[in-house]
């Protein structure tokens, strides 16, 4: 018995005699890639970890996690398939050292980003990642382009057209500049989103404008915890501008016009839709004829957070729910097997508070503003334009004139 056991352990590959949980040093070497692709496999749940209990402040990889995602990456794959599977929800394709999302938190210059909202405004946070002096976001004054309660989107959309038609490009110009002009946007929007200022800060005028003095707090963590997020479609689409030297209005008007889509910015209003069916039917009888449609449930999963979104956690500890969320809640998680998302906290702070119906993406927009801007400035301080290739599915080149 001893000696069959000896001749399968000889036997054995030098990748089968590996322990089950790996450090971090065999796992980078398995997968040949550098540490910050390691921990966003880990972010997006393709690699399980644990501590190590001979030190808990390292950690642990699963090796047949490792060794799964090793033999992807040694296959025989074109560069253009590569390519293709970074693009969505894939490696990272561009360097950025403003936000990341590692071991399911998210990081903003290396600061945790749920902290910084205990007691951070987004005034201080603009300052963090302009990575620059903390200006204050001043009225820019009369812009022809005057605020609607009723429709902020159009307004915001409108003022940054204004500017982005007048405003020199950014490529060449001095950072000192760029941050003062980044500030001066950032009051433009504020007057078209929460009306001309009076002096307070953001999340003060917000409150102030929809009369809602007790939810202010709640409206600050808010605009500190959707500051940035990695490089998600309205920040893409701010970098592709941005790189090819536009102004700073013309790169935040892109993130904003992508924004405004049902799969980004839309989806918290997709959420307070679905809570008011189920107020009318129940809230089994909602799930299911929206899920008998095709439409999947709004507000639950996020592929950067397999355990559960931070930013709702954070959010949703400090509201109370009101009916019915917290059995929306309960039967969403249980039917989608995923938890809640930021999209769900910004819904129930909007119900919980009697906010405006566009209140979340007043709330996105202004504090994603920020974000943008961000990855502007990192952008054109590159020097770099973005322009990946297409992968052509059409009819062969010079088909039809052969026929």
């Amino acid at each position: 018995m001893l000696t069959s056991i000896l001749i399968h352990f000889i036997n054995m590959t030098a990748a089968e005699k590996l322990p089950l949980w790996l450090p971090a040093a065999d796992a980078l070497a398995l997968l040949k890639v550098r540490p910050q692709t390691l921990y966003a496999n880990v972010s997006r749940g393709r690699i399980r970890t644990q501590a190590d209990t001979a030190d808990p402040r390292r950690s642990l990889y699963h090796r047949d996690d490792v060794q799964r995602l090793a033999a992807r990456r040694q296959g025989r794959r074109s560069d253009a398939a590569l390519a293709g599977e970074a693009i969505q929800w894939g490696e990272p394709v561009l360097a950025s050292g403003i936000s990341t999302v590692v071991a399911g938190r998210l990081y903003y210059r290396g600061q945790d980003a749920c902290a910084l909202a205990e007691e951070g405004t987004l005034e201080q946070v603009s300052a963090l990642l302009w990575d620059g002096p903390a200006y204050p976001f001043a009225s820019p004054g009369p812009t022809g382009a005057p605020a609607s309660f009723t429709a902020p989107l159009a307004s915001a959309m409108t003022a940054l057209a204004v500017r982005a038609a007048a405003d020199p490009p950014g490529r060449g110009r001095g950072r000192l500049a760029l941050l003062h002009e980044a500030a001066g946007l950032m009051g433009l929007l504020a007057d078209a989103l929460a009306g001309p200022s009076r002096g307070e800060r953001v999340h003060e005028r917000l409150a102030a404008v929809w009369r809602r003095p007790k939810a202010a707090d709640l409206i600050r963590r808010a605009l500190v915890l959707l500051a940035d997020h990695e490089l998600n479609a309205s920040t893409f689409a701010t970098r592709v501008t941005a790189s090819t030297g536009a102004s700073l209005a013309a790169s935040v008007l892109s993130g904003l016009a992508a924004l405004s889509g049902p799969l980004h910015g839309g989806a918290a209003r997709a959420t307070l839709g679905l809570v008011r069916a189920a107020e009318r039917e129940g809230v089994d009888a909602a799930m299911h004829e929206w899920l008998s449609l095709g439409r999947r449930l709004p507000a639950f999963g996020h592929p950067l957070y397999p355990q559960g979104d931070v930013r709702c956690q954070a959010l949703l500890a400090r509201i109370d729910l009101p009916a019915p969320y917290a059995e929306l809640r309960e039967v969403g998680e249980r039917l989608m097997g995923e938890k809640a998302n930021v999209d769900f906290a910004l819904a129930a702070l909007t119900t919980a508070h009697r906010l405006p119906a566009h209140a979340p993406l007043v709330l996105f927009a202004l504090a994603r503003a920020v974000g943008w801007i961000a990855h502007a400035l990192e952008q054109q301080a590159t020097g770099t334009l973005i322009r990946p290739r297409a992968r052509y599915t059409g009819p062969a080149p010079g088909a039809s004139a052969a026929r």
